[in-house]
C-alpha cells in the first residue's frame, strides 16, 4: 500500500504555504492510489519550538480539506506520531550505529567545533567536522579497546552521536521528477544523530520514523535533496529498504526569490483570513510545477487527484503569484452558488451580519470581488450608517431637500421606480446625471463607488434612504 506523509515542525507561526503545498501532493498522490497520507510532528528542534503552533497548524491542513489517516491527534496504528514522544527509540538505533560501526561518540566541545568553523571558513573551505573523535575511536578500536565505558561513555561527559560517512564514494540514487541523482560523500559532513540532550537530528529521525510507519513514498522539497545521500546511507546501515523519492520544486516569487516571510505572506492560514476560498488555493498550488493534461486551470480537488502523476512535475521553481490567485479565487467565487456564497460571507464575517441581507447583495456584488474580504468595504453600507462621507455635501442641501421630496411618495419601492423618479429630478433640476447619481450615491452609501445604486437602495429601504438622505439635507 502507498502511504506518504508530511512531518511540519511547531516553529512557526503556523505551516507555511511551501509545506501546504507538499502536503497536497502527499494527498493527492496517496488518494490516487487508494493509499494512506499520514502526519507526523517533528518537534525535535526544542530552542525554536513555539507553543501552540502545533494546533494551529493541523487545524490549518484540515480548514483546507486535506484529511490525514493517520497523525497526532487521531492516532493510528504507528503511534505516536510526535518525535518528542518517540526518543527512546531513536537513541536505541543510535547505538545500534555505533555497535555497527556507521556511527561513533563525539566528545568534542561547543568551543572546539566553533574553532575548527571559524579556521575553515577563514581558508575558505566548506564547514566541516573535523573528524578528530572518529579518529580517536578508530585507533583504540584497531589497539583492541571496545565498549561504551572505554570511549567516556557513561562519564557523565557530554557527546553526540555522528554519521561515520565513507570516504569518495558516490552515492546514486533515483528521483522520480530528475532521474539519476550522484553526489559524492566527500561533500558530506559526519552528521550529528543524536544530541546531547538525548533528541535526534531531523537527519536519523526523519529515516527511524519513515521505516517505523512503513512510509513507501518521501515526496518532499528540493533542499533535502543534499540531505538524501545521507539519509540512504543511514537505510543502508539498518539493512532497510529504501523508498522512492520525488524532491517538489521549491516555491518561488515572481522574482525567481524564495518565498520569504520578509517579503510575502508565507503562512498558510493567512490566505484563509484574507478571504480565499480554500478548494482555489489548493487549486493554486495544484498547478505549482504541474500542468493539467487537457491543460485545464481551474478543477477540483478530485480531478486533481485523478490526474496527478509525479512524472510530470517540472524540477523548476515555479512562479507563487498573488495577483494569479485573486483571479482564480475570483473564478471560484463567481462559479459558486449564491446561497453557498452567502453563507461563506456570513461564516467568514463571524456570523455578525444578517445573513437575509448578505443574500440580497450577493447579486450586486459577485461580479466584483476576488475575495471574501472584500465584501465588506462594499456593503459595510447596508449594515451600518456610513459615519464619513467621501465628498462634502453640504453645499448639496437644497438638492438633497428635493431628493428625499421625490423619494417619499414612492409607494412600490424597487430598483426601476426609485431610477424613474431620480432622473425625472434630475432633468426637472437640470443637474447632469453622472453628477446627480454621485450625490445621491455618497449620500446614502458614503462611497463614490459602491454596488449599483437603485439596486442598493431598495435593499436598504425606503425608510432608510430617507433618513440618510434627510440627515444630509
Amino acid at each position: 500500500m502507498v502511504r506518504t506523509r508530511i512531518a511540519p515542525s511547531p516553529t512557526g507561526e503556523d505551516i507555511h504555504i511551501g509545506n501546504l503545498y507538499t502536503a497536497l501532493i502527499n494527498y493527492a498522490f496517496a488518494k490516487k492510489h487508494a493509499g494512506q497520507f499520514i502526519i507526523r510532528i517533528e518537534d525535535t528542534d526544542r530552542e525554536r519550538y513555539v507553543d501552540g503552533s502545533e494546533d494551529r497548524v493541523l487545524q490549518t491542513i484540515k480548514s483546507y480539506g486535506i484529511i490525514y489517516d493517520e497523525g497526532p491527534d487521531i492516532g493510528g496504528p504507528y503511534a505516536p506520531y510526535k518525535q518528542s514522544e518517540r526518543l527512546s527509540l531513536y537513541k536505541k538505533y543510535a547505538e545500534q550505529l555505533v555497535e555497527k560501526g556507521a556511527a561513533y561518540y563525539c566528545f568534542c566541545s561547543k568551543e572546539r567545533l566553533d574553532e575548527i568553523r571559524k579556521k575553515q571558513i577563514a581558508e575558505k573551505r566548506i564547514p566541516k567536522y573535523d573528524r578528530h573523535c572518529r579518529d580517536v575511536q578508530s585507533s583504540q578500536l584497531r589497539q583492541g579497546f571496545a565498549g561504551r565505558a572505554e570511549f567516556g561513555v557513561g562519564s557523565g561527559e557530554k557527546y553526540v552521536i555522528r554519521l561515520k560517512v565513507p570516504d569518495d564514494r558516490d552515492i546514486v540514487f533515483a528521483d522520480v521528477i530528475r532521474g539519476k541523482i550522484i553526489i559524492n560523500s566527500n561533500t558530506l559532513d559526519d552528521q550529528v544523530l543524536l544530541k546531547s540532550d538525548g533528541y535526534p537530528t531531523y537527519h536519523l529521525a526523519v529515516v527511524v520514523d519513515d521505516n517505523a510507519m512503513k512510509i513507501t513514498h518521501v515526496i518532499r522539497a528540493e533542499e533535502w535533496i543534499n540531505s538524501t545521500p545521507k539519509h540512504i546511507l543511514l537505510y543502508e546501515a539498518f539493512g532497510w529498504e529504501l523508498p522512492i523519492f520525488t524532491h517538489l520544486p521549491i516555491l518561488r516569487n515572481p522574482d525567481r526569490s524564495k518565498l520569504s516571510k520578509r517579503k510575502n505572506p508565507v503562512w498558510a492560514a493567512w490566505y484563509l483570513e484574507q478571504g480565499f476560498l480554500p478548494e482555489a488555493v489548493l487549486n493554486y498550488l495544484s498547478l505549482m510545477g504541474w500542468s493539467h493534461p487537457e491543460q485545464k486551470e481551474i478543477f477540483s480537488l478530485a480531478e486533481f487527484i485523478e490526474k496527478v502523476d509525479l512524472k510530470n512535475f517540472q524540477p523548476v521553481g515555479p512562479s507563487f503569484d498573488i495577483v494569479k490567485l485573486e483571479w482564480m479565487n475570483g473564478e471560484y467565487i463567481r462559479k459558486t452558488q449564491n446561497s453557498k456564497l452567502r453563507t461563506k460571507i456570513f461564516e467568514y464575517y463571524n456570523k455578525q451580519y444578517p445573513e437575509n441581507i448578505i443574500e440580497k447583495t450577493i447579486p450586486l456584488i459577485k461580479e466584483r470581488i476576488k475575495k471574501l474580504s472584500d465584501y465588506l468595504p462594499l456593503c459595510e453600507f447596508f449594515f451600518k450608517r456610513p459615519e464619513k462621507h467621501e465628498i462634502d455635501l453640504s453645499n448639496k442641501r437644497d438638492l438633497l431637500k428635493k431628493m428625499h421630496d421625490a423619494l417619499l411618495p414612492i409607494e412600490q419601492w424597487n430598483n426601476r421606480t426609485i431610477g424613474d423618479a431620480m432622473q425625472e429630478l434630475a432633468k426637472r433640476e437640470g443637474v447632469r446625471t453622472g453628477e446627480f447619481f454621485m450625490i445621491l450615491r455618497v449620500a446614502t452609501t458614503g462611497k463614490k463607488i459602491s454596488p449599483p445604486l437603485n439596486e442598493s437602495m431598495e435593499i436598504l429601504g425606503k425608510q432608510e434612504c430617507l433618513m440618510r438622505v434627510k440627515a444630509l439635507s
